[in-house]
């Protein structure tokens, strides 16, 4: 009865409210379908028309009287107390700034979840290994027995479970530099920050906005919070300076007087009175590369600084192998081994899925432009790419970076299955296609899970 009470007390503060929830995605529907019970008065918009929106949502909506606007802009928004925005929509957008002018407040579905819904919060960011960090989290804390919902950018709604969650269930929660815009109040008991390279800059614009957004995950905690944070990217963990929060950085290369690192190829963590702690081997770790293993250094620093018991980390690290679309082995063919790494959706995460890989490579890559810069893609290529199979719309601009840099060994087609079909052809026995794009996907697919699912395809082809 006494936590019936709290959530109606929690839920007051949104009854009666006129909210306005700006895109349909996933996350975008968990928002209304959690609001309309609140007794907020809800309104829905998207750019798609009507047609293309779920019947089982439409239906919800008309039951519960949701006005709708699809393929429209909203007719009135200064009526609006909140709007709430999916991750994909900038808050620049000309009718949202009209309702920030007119006093709406703008969230996104991260913030109403905090606040309204329940659970501890871990709060994983970073350019890169965002999900890898967060899925390994998760599972070291339901391994330690602890209530554990694992959400976010991952691909669950993080209000979707904190409506049913309490206050013992730990929110392992990945958080992308769109949703990070839009907190007011969030506040985890422990955040991590993982690494910071340019990526988005079609939204953000330069890295300073960008490491600014990165640092609102971290903005709400104090000294009883503790901020991971990569002690090897400087400029990374330069946003420290900005924390209240008990730092705790990670390191491959440096030996630390706190926190967690390598020592004679394990890993340990130094705690605030000195003490070491040791974890598994470097060699032990079933995930790939340099990366990851930062991002196993990640996953042990928060465990660890969350009270979880070295043996459950321990254990769960020699276990881990990793997720789909990271760097994921899927097949091989006459000797040619295939690699989907789809979420490589900038050219640093492929740089570091081209040194993860031990000898030659036919890379496959292009697609969705963000604004990035390739010529430290192109770079890293070195003698260990041996062709580029380019597709999709950033193909030209990664050739003509590639030819300026000296490199001419790229060709350009349409679809991913000419990609699988001519990088096998350019392979020879022992080496590995890689399909590690550099960009996003939303050129030609409406993920980088469904472009990896279609590499898997055409290579599933190849191997009848």
């Amino acid at each position: 009865m006494l936590k019936k009470n709290k959530k109606e007390d929690k839920t007051k503060a949104i009854k009666g409210k006129k909210v306005l929830v700006v895109g349909m995605g996933r996350s975008g529907e968990a928002a209304v379908r959690a609001l309309v019970p609140m007794g907020a008065k809800v309104s829905v918009q998207d750019t798609e028309d009507e047609e293309k929106v779920d019947k089982d949502l439409m239906k919800f909506f008309k039951q519960k009287k949701v006005k709708c606007f699809f393929g429209k802009d909203p007719d009135d928004v200064t009526k609006y107390d909140m709007v709430v925005l999916s991750p994909g929509v900038p808050p620049e957008v000309p009718f949202v700034a009209q309702a920030r002018e007119a006093g709406a407040e703008i969230v996104g579905e991260l913030e109403i979840a905090y606040r309204f819904g329940y659970g501890k919060y871990v709060a994983i960011t970073g350019t890169n290994g965002k999900t890898t960090t967060t899925t390994l989290v998760g599972e070291i804390f339901k391994n330690s027995g602890r209530k554990t919902d694992v959400v976010g950018n991952i691909g669950v709604a993080v209000i979707s479970k904190a409506m049913e969650a309490d206050d013992d269930t730990w929110m392992i929660t990945e958080t992308s530099s769109f949703q990070l815009e839009t907190v007011k109040e969030f506040k985890p008991v422990i955040s991590a920050i993982l690494n910071l390279t340019p990526d988005h800059m079609d939204r953000h614009h330069t890295m300073e906005n960008y490491g600014r957004v990165k640092s609102n995950i971290f903005m709400n905690q104090g000294k009883d919070g503790y901020a991971v944070i990569n002690f090897d990217d400087k400029v990374c963990f330069a946003l420290a300076k900005h924390s209240k929060a008990t730092i705790v950085p990670f390191s491959r290369i440096e030996q630390l007087k706190f926190g967690a690192y390598v020592h004679n190829d394990r890993i340990v963590v130094r705690d605030g009175d000195g003490k070491v702690t040791e974890f598994c081997g470097v060699d032990e770790l079933q995930i790939p590369g340099d990366h990851n293993l930062e991002n196993a250094l990640a996953a042990v620093a928060i465990a660890f600084f969350a009270g979880i018991e070295p043996d459950v980390i321990t254990d769960t690290l020699k276990k881990f192998k990793g997720v789909e679309h990271r760097i994921e082995p899927c097949g091989a063919v006459n000797g040619v081994k295939f690699v989907n790494d789809s979420k490589g959706t900038n050219p640093d995460a492929a740089i570091k899925a081209i040194q993860a890989i031990k000898g030659d490579i036919i890379i496959i890559a292009g697609g969705y432009d963000k604004g990035s810069k390739y010529d430290d893609f192109v770079g890293a290529f070195g003698s260990k790419v041996k062709h580029a199979v380019l597709l999709g719309k950033t193909a030209v601009k990664i050739k003509e970076t590639a030819e300026r840099m000296g490199y001419t060994h790229t060709i350009i087609v349409k679809d991913m299955s000419d990609c699988v079909n001519e990088a096998f052809r350019l392979a020879k026995p022992g080496d590995t296609v890689l399909l590690s794009p550099a960009c996003a996907s939303w050129d030609m697919y409406s993920s980088f899970e469904e472009r990896g699912k279609d590499f898997k395809a055409c290579v599933q082809k190849l191997e009848k």
